[in-house]
Parts: structure tokens; sequence; C-alpha cells
């Protein structure tokens, strides 16, 4: 499977806000974009780091996994995610199993994520470009 690049690491975060106040504020990140997806149960934050970008996650609502995640791991990285021409082809061509259908990303671009038990505990996303 060929991937296009690196296109983003993504941090968990309880409150993005909270979180611009060191990433943008403190470090100078710009903010590239930010919207709520997947039917209003997470915001999604991209800041612009000059090659790549920096993903900031929140859950919205109620008993969405991330809250869980966060409990257990704090806010930092959660997962890293490669660029690929066409999603469909990344799923069937993955050397790791992805789950078994995409869901909205960033600017209604489609992305999946690769089963973590086959990247040694790395969560692996694929993001259509």
């Amino acid at each position: 499977m060929k991937h296009q690049g690196l296109d983003h690491i993504a941090i968990a975060v309880p409150d993005t806000d909270e979180a611009l106040k060191l990433w943008r504020d403190q470090f100078g990140f710009p903010v590239v974009c930010s919207e709520i997806v997947n039917e209003g149960s997470v915001r999604l934050t991209h800041l612009d780091l000059g090659n790549t970008h920096l993903q900031l996650v929140q859950p919205m609502v109620d008993g969405h996994p991330l809250h869980e995640w966060i409990t257990e791991n704090g806010s930092g990285l959660h997962h890293f995610c490669l660029r690929v021409k066409n999603i469909d082809t990344a799923m069937s061509e993955s050397p790791a199993s992805t789950a078994p259908a995409p869901h909205e990303g960033t600017q209604g671009k489609r992305a999946v994520f690769v089963n973590r038990d086959a990247t040694q505990n790395t969560l692996l996303e694929y993001t259509g470009a």
C-alpha cells in the first residue's frame, strides 16, 4: 500500500479551548480549521506545524470512547494519520486490518482506523487526500 505522507498527529483533549492556550498561544501554531464532525460527536481542530498538522480531538458527547481514553491516559498523543489517495484502496491493501467502514474526518474527508493489535498497539489512521 502506498501512502502520500503524514497527514496529522492527533492529541486527545478534554477541552479544545484549554489546549489552544498551549499549542496556539504558547507554541505559536496557527489554527487551520476547527469543526465538529461525526454527527456532533467529535471536535477536530487542526494547527499548522509547517510540514504537517497537529489535530486536537475533543469528544463532544457523553459516552464517547475518547472520554474513557482520556480518563485512563490523560490528554496526549492518540494516533498518527497517513494521507492516502483513495480510502477504499487503502482499506483493501492495508497490511493490517482496518475498521469495517470509514468515518467522517476533517473537512469531509473519509478516514479509517487500523486495528491496533496489528500495529504494536499504536493507533494509525488513513485519510483520503
